[in-house]
């Protein structure tokens, strides 16, 4: 099975930005749709964004648009999620996902799932 490993979370002030890193292994990374979910404290899991096998389309949550950004390295196997002007609402654990379908806001669409990066953006 596909394995993914999330890592660049940490605490910052709102604000500022953040990268957010996802290593993927066991799979055809170039072959997945991979996403960004994040779950905070006491809420259900959410969409964040998705990106295409190619990179060249990509879907966001309206909350997230104009300050997160998706993109992926298939060479070296990794997607990234750029953050920028956190803030605490942002708060959360960051979940990277791979799917073998299509772009989907779902959480049923993602097969494959991370252990989670915790975010933490102080006020």
């Amino acid at each position: 099975q596909v394995q993914l490993v999330e890592s660049g979370g940490g605490l910052v002030q709102a604000g500022d930005s953040l990268t957010l890193s996802c290593a993927a292994s066991g799979g055809t990374f170039s072959r997945l749709v991979m996403g960004w979910f994040r779950q905070a404290q006491g809420s259900e899991r959410e969409f964040v964004g998705c990106i295409s096998w190619s990179g060249e389309k990509t879907l966001y949550a309206e909350s997230v648009k104009g300050r997160l950004t998706i993109s992926r390295d298939n060479v070296k196997n990794t997607v990234y999620l750029q953050m920028n002007s956190l803030k605490p609402e942002d708060t959360a654990v960051y979940y990277c996902a791979a799917s073998t379908f299509l772009l989907s806001e779902r959480r049923s669409t993602y097969t494959y799932w991370g252990q989670g990066t915790q975010v933490a953006v102080s006020s």
